[in-house]
């Protein structure tokens, strides 16, 4: 059974109280911060303090003894405690060993227990932020897919149980905070979205079907009016977004884009036709 305190204090598991005691002032000299300027003299510092307090103390030692370094979910103590962020290493030896985890208290009363919960962040798909799927993501050396649900947002936060750091027989929770990657077709107000759709000509002058692909839905066949206007927008109820919270979903909005012919591509008698009817105005709206 691993007892990395031991190791901290350079100590076997069977020295006396005054071989711990000497080991830890020896050490404590030697990495305290007024004496070792090293930048990773404060952690060792602390980390040495750490574990004399528990081995000094004959139950907590006792206890110790018995569990060993599964009071830490298995790691030993110096990567318990980084993993901890910046949690006092007082409050969390009482977490430990008072107040509920392996019986036992040490002054102060119960403490809460250290936040075992691991963050990291996440990019993922414009497509897949509007209609769900799954996400594949790689934590330590664990590799798992999690749910994106659909409609959600950069900004937005996942929770994944049981699957942050580990101590005192627990393992907290994964907190993945989501970025949404920018999409080059759409565009996102809320639970709406935006998009440009490209309309011939002639949809354009005379009215007519489009179908506009997108990559989110079905094919969308859209009737336009004759004499549609370059930038006119129009509506498609219930193509946007789902709302995570009112399961509403909002609309999509498509933008025409007039496209027009290539004029080296047509016949001469249309293009010699275009130029007589369409003779340029003057600035007060007359034929020049």
């Amino acid at each position: 059974m691993a007892k990395s305190l031991y190791e901290t204090l350079g100590i076997s598991e069977k020295a006396s109280a005054d071989e711990i005691k000497k080991a830890y002032r020896k050490l404590a000299r030697k990495y305290h911060p007024d004496v070792n300027k090293d930048k990773e003299a404060v952690d060792k510092f602390k980390e040495i303090n750490a574990a004399y307090e528990v081995l000094s103390d004959k139950k907590k030692k006792d206890e110790y003894d018995m569990y060993g370094d599964q009071m830490f979910g298995g790691q030993n103590f110096h990567d318990f405690a980084q993993n901890q962020g910046n949690v006092d290493l007082d409050d969390l030896l009482r977490s430990i060993f008072g107040g509920g985890g392996f019986g036992g208290g040490f002054g102060g009363g119960p403490q809460s227990a250290p936040d075992l919960d691991q963050r990291t962040s996440i990019i993922v798909p414009f497509d897949v932020s509007i209609i769900g799927g799954k996400h594949n993501i790689t934590v330590g050396n664990e590799s798992f897919d999690i749910k994106i649900p659909a409609g959600i947002k950069s900004g937005e936060t996942l929770r994944v149980r049981g699957k942050g750091n580990q101590g005192m027989g627990k393992r907290g929770d994964l907190l993945i905070k989501v970025e949404v990657a920018n999409s080059p077709i759409f565009e996102r107000k809320e639970s709406d979205l935006y998009m440009n759709m490209d309309v011939p000509l002639k949809s354009a002058l005379f009215g007519g079907k489009v179908v506009v692909e997108t990559s989110i839905h079905e094919p969308i066949t859209l009737k336009v009016p004759k004499n549609t206007k370059n930038g006119q927008k129009f509506r498609v109820r219930g193509k946007g977004v789902t709302d995570r919270k009112s399961s509403l979903t909002g609309n999509l909005y498509l933008t025409a884009n007039i496209v027009l012919p290539n004029v080296d591509e047509m016949d001469e008698e249309l293009k010699t036709m275009l130029k007589e009817r369409l003779e340029p105005l003057d600035t007060e709206g007359r034929d020049a």
